[in-house]
């Protein structure tokens, strides 16, 4: 089984190079989830009638999870920010133009930001397309038996794939749970970390140092006027 030439991973020597950055960067997990990432999300930019740069996309679909990696982690950025810094100083490396290079840099930044990518340019709304598809099959029935067959038998899904996947977030932010404020990524800390208390928007604003209004009775947030 096959995929349609224009969902193909591109034949070019930046793309060659992404590969060989991220095939010696992440895990085997990583690499053949961040390249179904990409096919999924090219095949979703074909369902939708998008036209796509297929590098860039790439580009962004392999570099989405660099940032879990300990060589590409910072102490205090988000792991999407750490990719995709992590993207644009390879991509300026290679010539690549500055336009592009935000564009890859937004996929990637935004991939766990639902509902806004898909408003935005197509690379940058694919991506999250396939990761919604591999990691939470989200568009599962959008693509046909063939689809999906020929991604994962090219780059296969491991047996326990779903628990995996939640244990190389967790690996890949643990140091950091701050980080996961007001994002999707707290889920994965209070599954794996029954220590793990996520921030409450709320009780930020409350905190905050500005002054006027009274807590409410039995707000939760920890205390009264």
């Amino acid at each position: 089984m096959t995929l349609s030439s224009n969902a193909a991973i591109p034949e070019s020597k930046l793309a060659r190079a992404i590969t060989e950055f991220v095939r010696d960067t992440e895990t085997d997990l990583l690499f053949n989830h961040s390249s179904r990432v990409y096919q999924f999300g090219a095949l979703a930019g074909l369902h939708r009638g998008l036209t796509f740069d297929r590098e860039l996309l790439y580009a962004g679909a392999m570099f989405h999870d660099v940032g879990l990696m300990p060589d590409h982690s910072s102490p205090n950025e988000r792991f999407e920010v750490d990719g995709a810094n992590a993207a644009r100083d390879f991509l300026k490396a290679h010539g690549v133009p500055e336009a592009d290079v935000y564009t890859v840099w937004t996929a990637i930044a935004l991939h766990t930001t639902p509902g806004i990518p898909v408003h935005m340019h197509p690379v940058v709304a694919l991506v999250t397309a396939g990761v919604e598809m591999d990691v939470l099959g989200l568009t599962y029935a959008e693509y046909s038996d063939v689809e999906r067959e020929a991604v994962i038998s090219v780059f296969p899904r491991t047996p326990n794939f779903k628990e995996d996947i939640i244990q190389a977030f967790y690996d890949g932010i643990r140091h950091k749970p701050d980080t996961t404020f007001g994002n999707v990524k707290a889920d994965v800390l209070a599954d794996k970390d029954l220590s793990f208390r996520r921030g409450n928007f709320c009780s930020v604003i409350r905190a905050s140092r500005w002054p006027g209004g009274a807590h409410a009775p039995g707000c939760g947030c920890g205390g009264h006027a």
